[in-house]
């Protein structure tokens, strides 16, 4: 796959596409009057004049994915929605960001939570919603307060409540702080935990858009899928799509994290590479090459230094061998213990088990033990063989997808650096020193 001939300008003024970060740097950019300073709610005013029906073609044809990890088209799943059913409709925005990382739509929240407000009512006219809710993970005290005071702010000001904009749509939004389970990131296992129950996948079917939050009718939807909706009503399906590839179209947030000179969000266009962020973003740190990195999170299989030039779309991505998922870009250097980071991710996927199935309750557990036994130089040879057993027996067994999040970074990194794990259980021991590989340990050297 190739990048499209305006990705290929190593310029960043070319590359970077700020739309949801274009006034982060702002004072006070979290306020309802920054927000119409930059023609805020105007996509709610064009949308209104729209039906609800084509409203959800046009963002079905702008070719809008959903942004939380699956890629699901965002128009597609409004539409699924049964209409005249007599039941109430419900939008449910999955805000609970968890994962190792993952590191968007908090930052979104806190810096612009208008646009997903807006987005909100957008979506609700489309889908005849008259209650949305914002699931938020709720250890983000500070970004809570935010957000419930420009709720506050959009009530007050007639963008929430009765006749919005004199439309004739009513709308109440809850916000619903979470108590802080990764398993809450699942779809349904939110809807539970929103009514009150223990968060714990759901068998499907039925799927929420038929049986969802109180046994009706509702769209979950990730917070950038939503916040990104005002700015394609506002400046056009066909803009929109002039970013981006054919299929993966439009700009999203790259969360640039590790062993980087400077990292960060960084919003550009679906397409771009790795190589093209670092060159923005300094590259990795002082004196030091990339070793190994994921491109959407510890839950996707991880990439080496060869996959530098794949285009980070959803296709791009699964042709090489991995996923976008939430474009959690982790760079981690040469001084990184690869068998180090797998166990510190799986001990989290074991730790944030649900315990509903057997093979990532069990499977889980058993690779934090077989993983710690070989960064402690007590493993043995047929242990790798185990590892990839078990994973095998947890991916695509588990009754939710956390299951395959954990085996993913046991996979591929057997499969890229089988001989260093080999080196762990000959040496009997892990042979990095790991203080090498904290972000002052340079500096430490310099001062000593």
């Amino acid at each position: 796959m190739t990048l499209a001939p305006e990705l290929k300008d190593h310029s960043p003024e070319k590359l970077l596409a700020p739309v949801l970060s274009a006034f982060w740097d702002e004072d006070e950019s979290w306020t309802l009057d920054t927000y119409r300073r930059h023609e805020g709610y105007e996509g709610l005013r064009k949308a209104l004049a729209m039906s609800p029906d084509d409203l959800i073609a046009y963002v079905k044809d702008s070719g809008l994915r959903g942004r939380g990890g699956a890629g699901f088209p965002t128009g597609m799943k409004w539409q699924f929605i049964p209409q005249g059913d007599g039941k109430p409709h419900y939008l449910v925005v999955n805000a609970d960001e968890s994962e190792p990382g993952t590191c968007k739509d908090i930052p979104l929240l806190f810096a612009n939570p208008h646009s997903l407000i807006e987005g909100i009512v957008i979506a609700c006219y489309a889908i005849r919603s008259s209650h949305a809710f914002i699931y938020l993970r709720g250890e983000v005290v500070p970004v809570l307060r935010r957000l419930h005071e420009a709720v506050r702010e959009a009530y007050a000001a007639g963008y929430l409540g009765e006749n919005i904009l004199g439309s004739g749509l009513d709308l109440q939004l809850t916000v619903h702080a979470g108590a802080g389970a990764y398993i809450c990131g699942e779809e349904t296992a939110l809807l539970d935990s929103l009514e009150g129950r223990r968060g714990q996948p759901r068998l499907r079917p039925p799927f929420p858009a038929v049986a969802g939050l109180y046994a009706c009718p509702t769209v979950v939807n990730n917070v950038e899928s939503i916040a990104s909706v005002p700015a394609i009503l506002q400046k056009g399906k066909e803009w929109f799509r002039s970013m981006g590839s054919e299929k993966s179209p439009g700009f999203t947030l790259y969360s640039l994290s590790g062993h980087v000179t400077s990292p960060g969000q960084y919003e550009a266009p679906l397409g771009i590479t790795l190589r093209q962020l670092l060159d923005m973003s300094g590259g990795m740190r002082a004196g030091h090459r990339l070793k190994f990195w994921t491109p959407g999170g510890s839950s996707t299989p991880m990439f080496t230094d060869e996959h530098l030039d794949v285009p980070l779309d959803y296709e791009g991505v699964g042709a090489a061998g991995s996923m976008l998922g939430t474009k959690a870009l982790q760079c981690f250097d040469e001084t990184t213990c690869v068998v180090r980071a797998v166990t510190r991710w799986t001990e989290f996927y074991a730790h944030e088990s649900c315990g509903k199935c057997t093979p990532c309750r069990e499977g889980t557990y058993w690779l934090v033990q077989l993983l710690r036994d070989i960064e402690a130089g007590k493993g043995a040879m047929s242990d790798l063989d185990k590892l990839n057993d078990i994973a095998d027996n947890i991916n695509g067994k588990s009754f939710c997808a956390l299951g395959d999040g954990a085996a993913s970074p046991i996979f591929s990194s057997l499969k890229y650096f089988r001989e260093e794990y080999e080196e762990h259980i000959t040496g009997r021991g892990c042979p990095f020193d790991p203080a090498k590989s904290t972000a002052w340990a340079d500096r430490t050297e310099v001062n000593a």
